[in-house]
């Protein structure tokens, strides 16, 4: 996979044996009729499931397709970032495998990128946004309440860190997720506070958006783990936040 092409999809995947093959499928057929060369690689987070497998029969069918693998489950987070890091493409987006935000949505994305944006997302709480299907009211009221947290400790002005949906230049993405540093969820607040440290303008970007059952998220495992480390980044400051991560 080491020609260049305009466009790599990054997608993470623990345990995806379910939707997998549907995804990939939506993703080829969607990507077939633009006018741009793409790849998609999945990296495996340690599925304990035949997510490795559906992928690897995928690309031995389709060589735009393929797979990314190392020991253990480290979190996506991690999968993200060794993903990204390893991506060959003129611009990078990585989306969730649940494809809660349909690939339709990456032409809106791309016009940002036209438009001069090293980095644009997919923000759910826009007004010209549409949430197809709502996720449960708890899980929408504790989402707005963790943004204002964001907001308040990492990345002001921003609506929507959390968002599975975010498209990088080849250069932003370098520049960004070489000094990433988390492997949990908390990854996504810390691409944009360190992407606001480089000075890096970041586009937000109305999309389309269908709640989808399956999150690996456990609000009550997960949710605190989130705040230690927006607190953990902001203690950190610029400085420190910057430095690269030999870990990569």
């Amino acid at each position: 996979m080491s020609d260049r092409v305009a466009l790599e999809v990054i997608i993470p995947a623990y345990n995806e044996e379910e939707r997998l093959g549907r995804t990939l499928a939506r993703v080829a057929e969607y990507y077939e009729s633009q006018p741009y060369t793409w790849r998609c690689v999945v990296v495996n987070d340690g599925s304990k499931d035949s997510t490795a497998k559906i992928i690897q029969d995928v690309a031995e069918c389709d060589p735009r397709f393929g797979l990314l693998e190392y020991g253990g489950n480290r979190g996506k987070g991690f999968a993200v970032r060794y993903g990204i890091l390893r991506a060959n493409a003129d611009r990078v987006l990585f989306c969730d495998a649940d494809l809660a935000t349909p690939q339709e949505e990456t032409e809106k994305l791309l016009a940002a990128m036209e438009a001069g944006a090293p980095v644009a997302i997919g923000s759910r709480p826009l007004k010209d946004s549409a949430l197809e299907v709502r996720q449960p009211l708890y899980r929408e009221l504790l989402g707005r309440a963790f943004n204002k947290c964001v907001q308040l400790l990492c990345v002001k002005g921003i609506d929507d860190t959390q968002c599975g949906f975010k498209m990088f230049t080849a250069a932003s993405a370098q520049e960004i997720f070489s000094r990433c540093k988390l492997d949990g969820f908390g990854f996504d607040f810390e691409a944009m506070m360190i992407a606001r440290d480089l000075g890096y303008d970041i586009a937000e970007v109305p999309i389309r958006w269908r709640h989808q059952e399956g999150s690996k998220v456990v609000l009550l495992r997960d949710g605190p783990r989130m705040l230690r480390d927006l607190v953990k980044l902001r203690m950190w400051g610029k400085k420190t936040r910057l430095e690269l991560n030999p870990e990569k």
